[in-house]
């Protein structure tokens, strides 16, 4: 690939990367993210850089992972005796591709889906940028396999510069990204190991995974110095079965987890309010009851998770949060439940009989401790569930966890019982507080200044990545103590699922995105727009990098990109 891309501008070696990349398909879970890992790899093996250090190239497979995947890393070591280093990083597997129903062979064809575009009839907006040339159409294209090729591209320009480099530069592809995030999960003891061999200290590390408009016309190009966190809030309610000929005798757990839904799911006013961001309400991601067959039977019981994004709140914010607004909406169901029962009543001319619909809210950790109180040793109840449903999907088994915990309990009246399931992303995002964190914020501006004047491009700088991002794994806000209110609540932590804190704790890598630029990620017109991503952006992460890892404020003896260049890069 080397050959290929060598005599070229730094624009269309991203460009011929970026395409490269997207014709590898790499759908989460799925063997193409073996794939892409190998893919990744033999292209940094073509440097020449790394062909004279081959032992600074290698694949960390992931723990038991029956799909082979990979993380893949690259050091660049800088002059001898170096400490500073910079983590260049980015997720290779993609959504899937059943969004584009009949199209799915053209999903890793940039080309033919640029020629398919610029015909269709459904939207003016895509079928324009199509005709313009300016952006890149196909599966991957935006998320992110376009930033995986910018950091490629600066990979090759500073291993070419390697001996005036004043620190060291660690790339690392991650596949997971788009469910449960193992990848940079596992990676995280590869950069502490990494760390305590060399005596490294890590100043930053910067991710290219995708940034858009905020509303339609938007041409601010964001620049995030942290992420969003998020946890994954679960409801497992039990409720009172009954034949439907006795239906208003039953609590039915269906209609608990609408009225809980209906409380939480969109609701702005759970949304935290952050200066300057834009902050997002929970979400519903998931309702059913959990009946396995037809009958005539009122369901026993139901179950629901939520995507809640978590900004500056701690786990037990939202915890509370959550144990009110289920409570309030059990109050309400049971009121009026009373209510259709005392009608029926009325009606028929029948004695009421005035049966109770009260519902118990629990937490996980509650529940946990009235078993323990019968004398369960809930943790061997944790283990036989674990060793009986091996391979079953992570969501499931937590649920499953929760049932088995719940019998043991002896609890009969109807109940909802509140947990936290995988993943758990952290949030957190560069406070300036600390000199090194000073030092980067200054450094990021001044190249966005530099940047804005030459090319005209305006830029914002916000604190949390609104999308879910590997970023997470890399820093972490929380205490111990509030950690301890979710890890509490999660059903099977340790046995299960694990996100390594202490580790994550002691890394404590400033973790910002700059990321390349477009439009309509997650969908069939997922686009990349050129201009920016394959020409602003190489150059800006590039001089960013230089001016951290270089003697003196101007970048010492590297090489520098002028802004007279910057200007020649960028089309109008």
């Amino acid at each position: 690939m080397y050959e290929v891309i060598k005599e070229r501008p730094v624009p269309e070696q991203v460009e011929i990367l970026t395409e490269k990349l997207v014709k590898v398909l790499s759908v989460n879970s799925t063997s193409g993210e073996a794939e892409i890992a190998d893919h990744v790899y033999r292209i940094l093996a073509t440097f020449p850089y790394f062909q004279q250090h081959p032992e600074q190239l290698w694949c960390q497979a992931l723990p038991d992972d029956p799909l082979g995947r990979k993380n893949v890393f690259a050091v660049i070591k800088g002059k001898p005796g170096a400490k500073k280093t910079v983590i260049l990083h980015g997720h290779t597997d993609t959504v899937g591709i059943e969004d584009f129903g009949e199209l799915k062979g053209l999903a890793a064809e940039p080309e033919k889906l640029r020629d398919y575009f610029a015909h269709w009839e459904l939207d003016e907006r895509v079928r324009q940028d199509a005709r313009s040339g300016d952006w890149m159409f196909g599966r991957g294209a935006l998320d992110m396999k376009s930033g995986v090729a910018v950091h490629l591209v600066n990979v090759l320009r500073l291993s070419e510069q390697a001996d005036k480099l004043d620190g060291n530069v660690v790339f690392m592809a991650n596949p997971v990204e788009e469910n449960e995030h193992t990848g940079v999960i596992a990676a995280v003891s590869e950069l502490a190991r990494l760390r305590e061999e060399n005596g490294w200290t890590y100043e930053v590390a910067i991710n290219t995974d995708y940034t858009t408009e905020q509303y339609p016309g938007d041409d601010t190009r964001y620049i995030y110095t942290g992420t969003v966190g998020k946890l994954l809030p679960c409801f497992y309610v039990h409720g009172r079965t009954t034949h439907v000929g006795d239906t208003l005798l039953a609590v039915d757990p269906t209609l608990i987890a609408s009225e809980i839904n209906r409380r939480l799911n969109n609701r702005l006013e759970l949304a935290e309010d952050i200066a300057g961001d834009v902050s997002l309400p929970p979400s519903c991601l998931k309702q059913t009851d959990l009946k396995d067959f037809y009958n005539v039977q009122i369901p026993i019981a139901s179950f629901m998770y939520f995507n809640y994004f978590v900004y500056e709140k701690t786990p037990a914010d939202v915890l509370n949060t959550l144990k009110r607004v289920a409570e309030e909406a059990c109050n309400d169901v049971e009121q009026d439940l009373e209510k259709q029962y005392k009608h029926f009543c009325a009606r028929h001319n029948m004695p009421h009989l005035s049966p109770s619909y009260r519902v118990n809210v629990l937490t996980f950790e509650e529940l946990v401790d009235r078993v323990k109180a019968l004398g369960t040793d809930v943790d061997a109840v944790v283990r036989d569930v674990v060793a009986d449903n091996r391979g079953m999907e992570l969501r499931e088994l937590s649920l499953k966890i929760v049932q088995k915990v719940f019998e043991k309990g002896d609890v009969h009246d109807p109940a909802v019982v509140i947990f936290f399931a995988p993943p758990y992303c952290p949030h957190h995002y560069v406070k300036g507080e600390t000199e090194r964190e000073k030092a980067l914020l200054t450094v990021l501006q001044r190249q966005l200044d530099e940047v804005s004047r030459a090319t005209g491009e305006t830029f914002e700088v916000k604190r949390f990545f609104p999308f879910l991002s590997d970023s997470s794994y890399l820093s972490l806000h929380e205490t111990d103590r509030e950690l301890a209110r979710m890890t509490d609540n999660f059903p099977g932590w340790g046995h299960i699922y694990q996100v390594p804190v202490q580790q994550i704790r002691k890394l404590n890598i400033p973790a910002i995105n700059m990321g390349v630029y477009g439009k309509d990620g997650h969908q069939m017109t997922e686009r990349v727009y050129k201009p920016y991503s394959f020409r602003v952006l190489p150059d800006l992460i590039y001089n960013t990098v230089r001016h951290m890892l270089c003697r003196g404020t101007k970048g010492g003896e590297c090489e520098q990109v002028q802004v007279s260049e910057l200007e020649t890069n960028v089309e109008r």
